[in-house]
């Protein structure tokens, strides 16, 4: 049984326009409660204990968020990004949370995923696979230009195309992983991005052309919490969910 997950909420997310600007989007309310309260929840409820957060922009405010929130049987620990590697203009980017927590970590089979986006209970505990591979979280969707498009073998990833001008599937990822410590093995490998950034989908392809990733479907609801509409969106979707 897998019992860790990272979660990577250091970013400030800057096309929440006004409303990130002296918070982070995770911490923006919906129904009266931040959104990583709800990403938290349906990560203790999947089972998972132990959990690190991994934060940079307006640390102190999800320190005091974390005060009041209620963990149940969980732990969430903190580790700041920018005081482990630096300022963001030093290093930046997806990959840079794992960069943070291979001692967190340990020798174990971990969860990832990203603080501004939302997964089902049931999607999350359906990553909790303890095997040797490494999984990746997809969903087909009726845009997948707007995202990661990830070609398959079989079961297999072989690999990820970023935004493609050109349909090549629609099959997109949703940033939900589950790692072996074998990632800590490529993280020192890949370089910086054409836009200057670490991408851990460069550490994901490295891991995928040795045949160590396979494609977890998404069934139930997923969203990316990215721009001020979003918040109307969510809280529909999570009246739903409680109905």
């Amino acid at each position: 049984m897998i019992k860790k997950v990272v979660v990577s909420a250091a970013g400030q997310g800057t096309r929440m326009q006004e409303l990130s600007k002296d918070k982070s989007k995770h911490l923006i309310e919906v129904n009266q409660r931040p959104f990583l309260a709800y990403v938290l929840d349906n990560i203790i409820e999947a089972g998972y204990t132990e959990i690190m957060l991994v934060v940079g922009f307006r640390e102190d405010l999800i320190r005091e968020f974390l005060a009041k929130y209620d963990a149940k049987d969980a732990t969430i620990n903190l580790v700041n990004q920018f005081e482990v590697l630096g300022p963001k203009e030093k290093e930046y980017g997806t990959a840079c949370p794992l960069k943070c927590v291979k001692d967190f970590v340990g020798n174990e089979p971990f969860i990832s995923l990203v603080g501004d986006n939302f997964y089902s209970v049931n999607d999350l505990k359906a990553m909790n696979i303890d095997d040797e591979f490494c999984y990746i979280g997809a969903l087909e969707h009726e845009n997948p230009e707007k995202f990661g498009v990830l070609l398959t073998d079989g079961e297999f990833l072989e690999k990820i195309i970023e935004k493609p001008k050109e349909f090549v599937g629609n099959l997109i990822n949703t940033s939900l992983y589950k790692f072996t410590p074998e990632v800590f093995e490529k993280l020192p490998l890949i370089e910086k991005s054409p836009r200057g950034e670490y991408e851990i989908t460069d550490v994901i392809s490295l891991l995928a052309k040795d045949k160590k990733v396979k494609v977890k479907i998404i069934k139930d609801n997923w969203m990316d919490f990215g721009n001020p509409n979003d918040i109307e969106k969510f809280s529909g979707l999570i009246k739903n969910e409680n109905n």
